[in-house]
C-alpha cells in the first residue's frame, strides 16, 4: 500500500522541509475510496469508469469502489459532494453537464467554479444519431428532410436534460431549421429499449450502441468526432454530413472543496496512470474514445474555459431550463 504523511518540519533538514509537498496529517488513503459515477448500470460510463477505478485502485493500494447515482443530467454525483468531507474518499466522475447546470438553471445547485476541487480530466465520448434498422431514413440527410416536413414529431432520447447530447442534438436542429422532440432518459439501456420499442425514433447517445450497429440491430447515422471511427468507418461525421458541429463532451474526476494539495496530487498521480492502464485502454478502444488526460491545475483552467464556451452556447439556443 502507497503511504502519505506529513512529518514535523522540525524533524528535517531545511532543504528536505521546503522541498516536501503540503499531505495531508493522516495517512492516505488507508482505505477504500467511493466513487461516484452519476449514470446507470451497465453504460460506456459505468463500464470505462469501473475501468478506471481498477487500475487507480492498484496504485493507490486501496479499492476504488464504484457507486452509481444515475438521473438529473449527471449531476447528482457533484451534488452530493456538497456535504461530503473533503478528505478524499469520496469523489466524482464529472460530465460536462456539471458546468452546464448553474448556466440552465435560475437556481444553481453548486458553482463549479467554487465548490469542487478538480483532480484528472480522463476522456470524452464518441457520440452518434442511431436509428432502427427498419427506419425510412438511410442517411442524416434523410433524417433531416423528414424532420424538415413534420415539425416536432420526431423524438429523440439522450441520457438527459442539459447533456452534451441534448445541447448537440438542439444545436443541430437550429443549424437545420428543424424541431424535434427530446425525451431524457437515465441511461443508453432505457434509451435503446425506448428506441427498439418504438417509443422514440431517434437515439443520442455515447457508443454503447456500438454492438447493436455492428450486428445490424441498430443503424448509426453520423458520428459526433473530427474524424471517422476506426470501428465503424462507413459511418460518416456530422461534418460530412454538413453540419459543423464536433462533440466529444470530455469528462473528469472531482471532489469536494478544500481537498488538501498532497491528498490530490496523490489521486491525481493515480489516475494519470490508470488512463492510459492497458485494462482501461481496451475499454476506450471498444468504446472508440481517446485519453485526454489533463492535471489538476489544467483541469480547473479547462473547467473556467468550457464555462464560457458553454454559456455562450447556451444563449444562442435560447435554453432555460427553471
Amino acid at each position: 500500500m502507497s503511504t502519505i504523511s506529513r512529518r514535523s518540519a522540525l524533524a528535517l533538514p531545511l532543504a528536505a522541509t521546503l522541498a516536501a509537498p503540503a499531505y495531508s496529517q493522516q495517512n492516505f488513503p488507508s482505505r477504500p475510496i467511493r466513487m461516484l459515477v452519476p449514470w446507470a448500470p451497465g453504460g460506456t460510463s459505468d463500464i470505462a469508469m469501473r475501468a478506471l477505478c481498477e487500475a487507480a485502485g492498484r496504485r493507490l493500494g486501496q479499492t476504488v469502489v464504484v457507486e452509481n447515482r444515475a438521473g438529473a443530467g449527471g449531476v447528482l454525483g457533484a451534488q452530493f459532494l456538497l456535504t461530503t468531507p473533503a478528505d478524499g474518499y469520496v469523489l466524482s466522475q464529472f460530465p460536462i453537464s456539471v458546468m452546464r447546470q448553474p448556466l440552465l438553471n435560475s437556481r444553481a445547485l453548486f458553482d463549479p467554479l467554487a465548490d469542487f476541487t478538480y483532480v484528472s480530466l480522463i476522456t470524452g465520448y464518441l457520440f452518434g444519431i442511431v436509428v432502427r434498422p427498419d427506419a425510412p431514413w438511410r442517411t442524416l440527410g434523410e433524417l433531416i428532410a423528414a424532420a424538415k416536413r413534420e415539425p416536432g414529431k420526431l423524438n429523440y432520447g439522450t441520457p438527459g436534460v442539459g447533456t452534451s447530447l441534448h445541447l448537440t442534438m438542439e444545436q443541430i436542429a437550429k443549424s437545420q431549421g428543424i424541431e424535434w422532440t427530446h425525451v431524457p432518459f437515465r441511461g443508453v439501456a432505457e434509451n435503446m429499449q425506448s428506441l427498439l420499442g418504438g417509443q422514440i425514433e431517434i437515439l443520442a447517445d455515447s457508443s454503447g450502441w456500438g454492438p447493436q450497429v455492428k450486428d445490424g440491430s441498430l443503424r448509426c447515422l453520423a458520428v459526433w468526432s473530427e474524424a471517422r471511427a476506426k470501428s465503424f468507418p462507413n459511418v460518416p461525421t456530422l461534418k460530412e454530413s454538413g453540419i459543423d458541429i464536433v462533440s466529444v463532451s470530455p469528462y473528469g474526476i472531482g471532489g469536494p472543496k478544500n481537498m488538501d494539495p498532497g491528498i490530490t496530487r496523490a489521486l491525481d498521480a493515480a489516475f494519470k496512470e490508470a488512463v492510459t492502464d492497458p485494462v482501461h485502454m481496451s475499454v476506450l478502444d471498444r468504446y472508440d474514445m481517446a485519453p485526454m488526460y489533463k492535471n489538476s491545475a489544467d483541469y480547473t483552467a479547462y473547467v473556467r474555459q468550457t464555462m464560457e464556451e458553454e454559456r455562450k452556447l447556451i444563449q444562442e439556443l435560447g435554453l432555460r431550463l427553471s
